[in-house]
């Protein structure tokens, strides 16, 4: 029986994740991490702006925010200095978190808060049409860029690590067992901690580029896993027979890790520490 389960809020279901959506599986090993580490939730906090990922906060049986869109990051922040015992998880997407709040997290990285940013990468705006991301591959098809997208997608991870996050990591919904360290790691992490996460919409993505079911696009995600010590600017990308890159070869683990002075310890806060269950 999956431990996770007890923390489930049975009067949410059925959740609305599409079948096939790789989303499913990143809630899978969050409640397995938490249900590890907390014996209770009631000073663990998840925060999440709009979007499909940001649904998934509404199904953990803990201390939710369903914010607005893009502002994640920002209510987190206020929460944390209101509330520094707490562990504050923010639960965002690509177009939530880098596309409509991507100055948010900026920020957040810069000052260093003391909290968990996991990011759903999925290459779209899931829930709202399909729209081109800032993390949709060049030449990919979506609803708005319906003769392949022009533009260079973001990388996340590099995006945190300039900014100033001091614990950078990727993960892939292909590979769980690695998640699940990496969410590990980053809420032991004293800091801002950022974990981009490789997932999948079939609905849109999927369809609009032909790339088959849920389980074509999940077994996909392995041709992207490359060793960390390689460097970002070199790698090729992997081409699909109509000449867009279906994954871009990307590392996968903890990328940087470093440390100083978060936000809270250099305001004073009375009572800091990292929030424990």
């Amino acid at each position: 029986m999956n431990p996770g389960k007890a923390l489930l809020r049975p009067d949410m279901m059925p959740h609305i994740l599409c079948p096939g959506c790789g989303h499913g599986i990143v809630l899978n090993v969050l409640i397995r991490v938490l249900a590890r580490r907390y014996a209770s939730l009631d000073k663990v906090a998840l925060v999440a702006g709009i979007g499909c990922s940001s649904r998934i906060v509404g199904y953990i049986d803990a201390n939710t925010l369903h914010t607005t869109h893009g502002r994640a990051l920002s209510f987190a922040t206020g929460l944390k200095l209101a509330r520094p015992d707490m562990t504050v998880i923010v639960v965002t997407g690509d177009g939530d978190g880098l596309g409509i709040g991507g100055n948010h997290l900026i920020h957040a990285a810069r000052r260093n808060v003391d909290l968990t940013c996991i990011l759903f990468n999925n290459e779209t705006y899931g829930m709202t049409g399909g729209q081109l991301a800032p993390t949709t591959v060049t030449q990919a098809y979506t609803t708005t860029s319906p003769y392949g997208n022009r533009e260079r997608a973001f990388d996340a991870a590099l995006l945190a690590t300039a900014a100033g996050a001091t614990f950078v990591a990727r993960g892939q919904a292909f590979r769980p067992d690695l998640l699940d360290d990496l969410l590990d790691q980053a809420l032991d992490h004293r800091g801002f901690s950022f974990v981009d996460v490789m997932t999948d919409c079939t609905e849109y993505f999927g369809r609009k580029n032909a790339l088959g079911g849920g389980s074509d696009l999940l077994f996909s995600q392995s041709r992207s896993d490359v060793e960390v010590t390689r460097d970002l600017n070199e790698w090729p990308q992997l081409q699909d027979p109509h000449g867009f890159a279906i994954r871009e070869t990307l590392a996968m683990g903890v990328l940087h890790e470093s440390d100083r002075p978060t936000l809270e310890a250099v305001m004073g806060l009375s009572g800091y520490r990292r929030g424990e269950g």
